[in-house]
């Protein structure tokens, strides 16, 4: 017996932890599915990712005896698979891709979803969290307040632009544009209120037009300047804004 061959004899095998696992390489337009070589002689299958195509690789896996899968967290591509497939009890594993990247011993020949199902299977992926139930609804709830409210914070960022643009320094004179003193001042503006401050407003907004380019001349900006004003068309976009930056 040669001395390579003594090492190998000698040296310890990695036990198998889950034996009927099987692993997802997720994609935009496919899926690639693999399971243990021993439940079927196709054991590296692809699917797309249309509804109906899922639930032909959930109703495979289930075929195969599957009970658990492993997949990486690939943009929002997974969610519809996780969804299906932890709906149907499977015990579903989602890993960070550098996780798998940095494991050592990949063959150049092997798919990454075999790869990931022969990882998965010695038990040497970590589960990223993944709240279930009322904890990820509310996680969404939270997301999307969050995101509504850097929205509301840029369009009051537009408003008060327009202002300056205006020559109406508005937040040099309160703390906030969109509180009760600031949308009072706009929206006696707006409202056609007869005063010299609105005079000063009407005489920016057409300079404005003209720096815009949609009037040639100041004489010409300021008919449009009024008729914005008098229709109750900047009113109705301030109260949009107001309504948005509200949520």
């Amino acid at each position: 017996m040669s001395r390579n061959e003594s090492k190998n004899k000698n040296r310890p095998t990695m036990s198998v932890l889950h034996p009927n696992a099987a692993a997802i390489d997720v994609g935009a337009t496919m899926h690639m599915a693999a399971v243990n070589a021993d439940c079927t002689p196709e054991p590296v299958r692809s699917f797309g990712t249309f509804t109906t195509d899922l639930h032909r690789l959930v109703e495979w896996f289930a075929e195969c005896g599957v009970d658990t899968v492993v997949m990486e967290s690939t943009s929002v591509y997974w969610i519809p698979i996780f969804e299906l497939l932890d709906a149907r009890g499977f015990v579903v594993f989602l890993v960070n891709a550098r996780d798998a990247k940095h494991v050592p011993g990949r063959k150049t020949d092997v798919s990454d979803a075999q790869w990931l199902q022969r990882l998965h299977s010695f038990g040497l992926l970590r589960a990223s969290f993944r709240p279930k139930g009322q904890i990820a609804e509310l996680r969404s709830y939270l997301r999307q307040r969050e995101r509504l409210l850097e929205y509301g914070a840029s369009h009051i960022q537009h408003m008060q632009k327009a202002l300056t643009e205006m020559n109406v320094q508005l937040h040099h004179v309160v703390t906030d544009i969109t509180g009760v003193t600031g949308l009072r001042i706009i929206r006696a503006i707006l409202g056609g209120e007869k005063s010299p401050r609105r005079n000063v407003v009407m005489l920016n907004s057409a300079a404005a037009l003209v720096a815009a380019g949609r009037a040639d001349h100041i004489a010409n900006a300021i008919p449009l300047a009024a008729v914005s004003l008098e229709s109750g068309a900047a009113a109705r976009k301030l109260e949009k804004l107001v309504e948005f930056t509200s949520r």
